[in-house]
């Protein structure tokens, strides 16, 4: 018997080992399963092979489960914030539509550097069809941007030429939708238009790829009213404005107890926070972006103004904004509401620390005297109006004092006159000022001739100043279409053979000391006789008989430089110009790789920009030293790279 148990008990052993020996994986728990295949390790494609292994399996990553939801937040986590918390979705089709959006992307980016190397490209010409295609698939907005975040983020010294594309779409995107913003804001009735929101409406404009936004700056003027009603319930523990909340809407009735709060606020903003206005640096467009005047702690009247007016009203004191010719005030009646009378108002300059002013005083402040009507009050759209002014006329001012362009300032006055324009959008002055940019800037000339034909039909008189733009955009509209093939520039010509420097290398101004970066030459100086005269050529030694290079500068410019004037830096750094990216491919240690389109119009000179580094910089380095090829020192181009590796598989 003894035997038989024995033998009964190995019998029921071998049953258990025999059925944990049957077990598969699929034989787990869906829960289990779920949580195998959300390990980090396994890709999008290996779910993809996973589910298509069997029907368990299939089941188990079924579209709205956590296996593919999991994916979708490993690989795009920006865009977690367009979702609610456990929000239930189909992550496989969004996946899927997120994916093909990427591509598409991409592959634009790609396009424009292809076809619009020769041109000052304009983005929101040369998108046109390809963001047609990507609007078909009915995306949200929010996935081209970040797939443009994704391009921009990527390694920072490479892949600049698909970086510098991909920025100026995201730019033109965001430009968009703000403007959009800015017209609903626009249409609100002018009692509920807020100088505040229309002045980050303006910021936002100006600077779309830096993290500002209404919230984030009411916040910090939030922070500021707290400083102050700390220092108020001091003076005056049972002042009204202390019992009010966040958001409240209400007005201190009483001049004394108003006389407290713009004491305290002058105190708080001026003292303790140490805001001031900018005399050193007066034309800086950051003195006119509220997020910038709030970062610095500096700006200009109107900027200070407005950040005066919304804390003063925050604490229940109305004042006015003023449209004080050459400097921007506030007013602060002091009798009953709805005085007409100019002495019946006190005038605060929040530009000088908010000293108040009699009307007399004001005068004296610009040195002359005005009619009473610039001391009226002025409307929300009236102050943007100023402020884009302003910003405008910097940019006028910059693209004027400088001899050799910068695209910041071209920048500026484009995006001024966009502001302006949908604010004001029949200024014939302005309109003109635009299409005779865009004429001089060679873009957009389909956009030209809408805005003439507007000018022509607002003001007839204009017919002499829009007949030579038309004449002049229609030729250039036809010389578009037979398009001239770039001028090929061989090193080894004979006409070349005095040529000491090449397209990619970092170098220094012997005279002004400047840094720079070579992406063109010309063996002789190809400009015209005036600019010789004016830049004095004709005093250096060799005079214009010499090879003169296009040199980007680290200070923003493009300029055209003499052979003898430069010389290789001894420590060659990272040009921070915007430009970089429309020739450069790359950053490699000491010098630029060109990008496909620069090599092809200087098919010998990243030849000659390896040897002369390897000269320069690498004479002390192991001979075992990997060469590199004229395509770069890994290759491929990194913008053809990052193509092929965001086309992997598709999920099905």
């Amino acid at each position: 018997m003894a035997m038989s148990g024995a033998g009964e008990g190995c019998s029921s052993l071998n049953g258990i080992v025999s059925e944990i020996e049957q077990k598969q994986f699929t034989d787990l728990p869906a829960e289990l399963l779920e949580y195998i295949l959300c390990f980090p390790v396994l890709k999008h494609v290996d779910i993809c092979n996973v589910s298509c292994s069997c029907k368990r399996l299939h089941d188990v990553c079924h579209g709205r489960g956590k296996v593919w939801g999991h994916q979708y937040k490993l690989r795009w986590p920006r865009l977690q914030k367009h979702y609610r918390q456990n929000e239930c979705c189909d992550w496989l089709k969004e996946y899927r539509t997120r994916h093909t959006v990427g591509v598409q992307i991409r592959r634009t980016v790609v396009s424009i550097s292809q076809r619009f190397f020769t041109e000052v490209p304009c983005v929101g010409q040369v998108l046109g069809d390809s963001f047609a295609e990507i609007e078909s698939l009915g995306a949200p907005e929010h996935f081209c941007e970040d797939e443009l975040l994704s391009i921009l983020n990527s390694d920072r010294r490479k892949s600049l030429t698909l970086k510098y594309y991909a920025k100026k779409i995201l730019y033109f995107l965001r430009q968009k939708n703000i403007l959009r913003s800015l017209k609903m804001f626009l249409e609100q009735p002018a009692e509920q238009q807020s100088a505040l929101e229309g002045a980050v409406l303006v910021d936002q404009y100006c600077n779309p790829l830096a993290d500002v936004s209404y919230d984030g700056i009411s916040s910090q003027l939030e922070e500021i009213t707290d400083k102050i009603n700390k220092m108020l319930r001091i003076k005056n523990p049972s002042h009204p404005s202390l019992r009010v909340t966040q958001g409240d809407c209400f007005a201190v009735d009483d001049f004394d107890l108003q006389r407290q709060v713009v004491v305290t606020l002058n105190a708080v903003l001026y003292e303790q926070l140490q805001y001031k206005g900018n005399e050193c640096d007066y034309y800086n467009p950051l003195n006119s972006y509220i997020h910038q005047v709030l970062l610095r702690r500096t700006g200009i009247p109107i900027s200070l103004s407005v950040l005066y007016m919304t804390l003063a009203r925050k604490l229940g004191v109305q004042l006015e904004p003023v449209n004080f010719p050459n400097h921007f005030l506030l007013r602060w009646c002091q009798q009953q509401r709805g005085s007409g009378d100019i002495y019946d108002f006190v005038y605060i300059d929040a530009f000088g620390k908010g000293k108040q002013l009699t009307a007399k005083e004001c005068e004296y402040l610009i040195g002359h005297q005005v009619t009473a009507d610039y001391y009226n009050a002025i409307s929300t759209t009236e102050v943007l109006l100023r402020m884009v002014g302003n910003l405008l006329n910097i940019g006028k001012r910059g693209i004027s004092s400088l001899r050799e362009g910068n695209e910041k300032s071209y920048q500026l006055l484009r995006d001024s006159l966009d502001l302006y324009l949908t604010i004001n959008p029949d200024n014939v002055q302005y309109l003109l000022l635009q299409a005779r940019l865009y004429f001089h800037l060679g873009i957009w000339p389909e956009k030209v001739l809408d805005i003439l034909q507007h000018i022509q039909a607002l003001d007839p008189s204009q017919h002499g100043a829009v007949g030579y733009l038309v004449q002049h955009t229609l030729e250039h509209i036809q010389h578009k279409k037979h398009p001239v093939e770039p001028e090929v520039k061989r090193r080894s010509a004979p006409e070349h053979l005095e040529l000491q420097y090449s397209v990619g290398l970092i170098m220094k101004h012997k005279r002004s000391g400047y840094n720079c970066a070579i992406y063109g030459w010309d063996p002789k100086c190809t400009m015209s006789q005036e600019w010789i005269t004016t830049m004095r050529v004709h005093q250096l030694s060799s005079g214009a008989n010499q090879p003169f290079y296009n040199v980007l500068v680290q200070d923003g410019t493009c300029r055209y430089a003499a052979q003898e004037n430069l010389e290789p830096h001894s420590a060659p750094l990272e040009i921070a110009h915007p430009e970089v990216g429309r020739y450069f491919s790359e950053f490699h240690d000491s010098h630029y790789v060109a990008n496909e389109e620069l090599q092809t119009r200087y098919p010998e000179d990243m030849a000659e920009t390896l040897g002369t580094v390897q000269d320069l910089y690498h004479r002390l380095m192991p001979s075992s030293v990997q060469q590199e090829s004229p395509n770069g020192p890994e290759g491929p181009s990194q913008e053809n790279q990052d193509s092929q590796e965001n086309q992997d598989t598709m999920p099905t």
